[in-house]
């Protein structure tokens, strides 16, 4: 139980194990997994079914380690925030098992450690590009979240941006390919981010986050938004089928994903509830995973 919920919890010395477990959940690993994942299987593709192992292992271990880095230090930024929200207020910072400068440190360790890694071991644009993608976070995105809808969209290009490190790392420049995997990621996030915004949108009023339009109470806005991103998904998740990246596999599969997230989005949008919205974020978890994995398995070698 962490001091929280638990004020004596404070009294109490830490194990190491305990700081370990404060340190790793710092990380959000589950994102910075799925980073390093998303990193891969596009410069898998990238590289049409030809990827050296050395190079898969250092792009995804150099995004993995700057992205952690970057996620610890959102945390230490946002740690105040994080205090009032019911979803966040047990994170290691509020919660009290880390304290702010020893985050900090750990963060800007990792990230440090992670750009220079990508640098020396898989080049110098997909290391640019994972600084650009913390930057835009902590410098755009974060500080917009407070004053602007806009912030929502404008945090889905840090977001895609791990796909155009792994395409990067292969390609060494940004072609066609490389901003059709990067539109597909942006599109996939906006749905993803408004039906958690929207289920979220009482926490985050507390601290006057502004990630679902102003008098949009009945979530029209949001629910054309959701249409318009899907909507939009489906033919530009063909793309990488009409320049040759992949095959007809993946190009029938992605079709019908993306026509099932479409009718979904259709379907929350009549009518917007907690329910509807936690459907289009429960079909988001879904999408892209399924996109990249028949990227894997249909990557057209030539």
């Amino acid at each position: 139980m962490d001091p929280a919920q638990n004020p004596d919890a404070a009294l109490e010395p830490a194990t190491d194990s305990s700081d370990a477990r404060a340190y790793y959940e710092l990380t959000k690993p589950g994102i910075a997994g799925y980073v390093m994942i998303t990193a891969g299987v596009t410069a898998f593709v990238a590289s049409r079914g030809r990827l050296e192992l050395g190079l898969a292992i250092h792009t995804m271990v150099g995004t993995g380690l700057a992205t952690a880095g970057a996620l610890a230090l959102n945390q230490w930024v946002e740690r105040d925030v994080d205090a009032v929200m019911k979803r966040t207020r047990g994170r290691p910072i509020p919660s009290g098992r880390i304290r702010p400068g020893a985050a900090r440190a750990f963060g800007l360790g990792l990230f440090v450690v992670g750009i220079a890694y990508l640098t020396l071991l898989a080049g110098w644009l997909p290391a640019l590009l994972a600084a650009a993608s913390a930057a835009a976070y902590h410098w755009i995105y974060t500080p917009l979240k407070s004053r602007s809808y806009f912030a929502t969209l404008a945090g889905g290009v840090p977001g895609a941006l791990p796909t155009l490190i792994g395409w990067t790392a292969v390609r060494g420049t940004v072609d066609l390919g490389g901003f059709a995997v990067f539109a597909i990621a942006y599109l996939w996030q906006l749905p993803h981010v408004l039906g958690l915004a929207w289920m979220l949108r009482e926490d985050y009023g507390r601290v006057g986050f502004k990630l679902i339009p102003p008098h949009d109470d009945a979530g029209r806005v949001i629910g054309l938004h959701m249409v318009m991103a899907t909507s939009a998904l489906v033919p530009v998740s063909l793309v990488p089928t009409v320049l040759g990246y992949t095959g007809t596999v993946y190009f029938w599969g992605a079709l019908a994903t993306s026509l099932a997230f479409l009718v979904v989005s259709l379907a929350t949008a009549r009518v917007l509830s907690d329910a509807s919205a936690r459907r289009v974020f429960f079909a988001s978890l879904l999408y892209h995973p399924v996109l990249l994995g028949l990227m894997l398995f249909d990557t057209v070698r030539v």
